[in-house]
């Protein structure tokens, strides 16, 4: 590695899993301190548990449910409390509630909880670090959003509107955040192979073969995605080598959504929905 984030003090919210936990991870293999946030308490600890003897410093301050104030305040006030600063906010956590197929079944108490998460959960955790990144007058946020927000290929409203509206808190906070020396980015993955694929499968299928089936017609690349292609992009936004970049939405998808087949094995297919995603990670 190229100890591109020596000495920075990282928090990193859905670490615990997929690409979170590959992003702790690579964070930890380019030098900065990693505090990783998630509701799974034994993953948490055993994640930090194998940073630390692998000669990294990694943290995991006990459950960050980031539709819980004092949960995000605890983890913040802790590193904060031993580390003195935070350098590097990246932002994974997110869920979806219930299965949204059109506009027919939407259910709101469902929109309702999957923006909580999405969209207000990741907004708050954020505004948890700025004030100590204006103080310093540096840092860097890095939110997740999805292809599907603007490209959809199943009618998954809310967790796609809550998707859309991180991309515009992105810009809008890089507009304001850019007088204190604070860079604010998102990612924008594609079809990525982590836990939360799980909830998109459709009843009966095998999921290897299934996904070959749809990396072979649906991704340019013509492979899945996985954890490591999207860390290495939020090592890039964390490190130097992005100073000059704010505001700035990167696909991270294989050329899918941009380079676009219309032929589809399962992208757009009436028999793909959300159920119940993992939370939160």
């Amino acid at each position: 590695m190229a100890n591109l984030l020596t000495g920075k003090i990282a928090l990193v919210t859905g670490g615990t899993s997929g690409m979170g936990a590959a992003t702790v991870k690579a964070y930890c293999q380019e030098g900065a301190t990693v505090i990783i946030g998630g509701t799974n308490i034994t993953r948490g600890e055993n994640l930090a548990k194998e940073m630390c003897e692998a000669g990294y410093t990694a943290r995991f301050y006990g459950p960050m449910d980031i539709t819980k104030d004092e949960q995000i305040k605890n983890t913040v006030d802790s590193l904060i409390k031993e580390f003195g600063r935070i350098d590097i906010f990246c932002q994974f956590a997110g869920r979806t509630f219930g299965a949204e197929g059109n506009l027919d079944n939407i259910n709101m108490a469902d929109w309702d909880k999957t923006l909580n998460v999405n969209l207000t959960g990741n907004f708050k955790s954020a505004l948890a670090v700025v004030p100590y990144m204006k103080e310093q007058k540096s840092g860097r946020i890095i939110f997740c959003s999805s292809n599907g927000a603007f490209n959809p290929t199943t009618t998954t409203y809310h967790y796609h509107a809550a998707k859309a509206a991180i991309e515009s808190v992105t810009v809008n906070m890089a507009f304001e955040l850019a007088t204190f020396g604070i860079n604010v980015n998102c990612i924008v993955p594609g079809a990525i192979m982590t836990p939360f694929w799980d909830a998109l499968m459709p009843p009966g299928k095998e999921r290897d073969a299934f996904t070959e089936a749809i990396a072979k017609k649906e991704i340019p690349l013509g492979r899945m995605g996985n954890g490591e292609d999207i860390a290495g992009v939020a090592v890039f936004f964390a490190s130097e080598q992005s100073r000059y970049v704010t505001g700035l939405r990167m696909f991270v998808a294989g050329g899918m959504g941009y380079i676009h087949s219309k032929e589809s094995t399962f992208f757009g297919s009436s028999e793909n929905t959300m159920v119940n995603s993992q939370s939160q990670a």
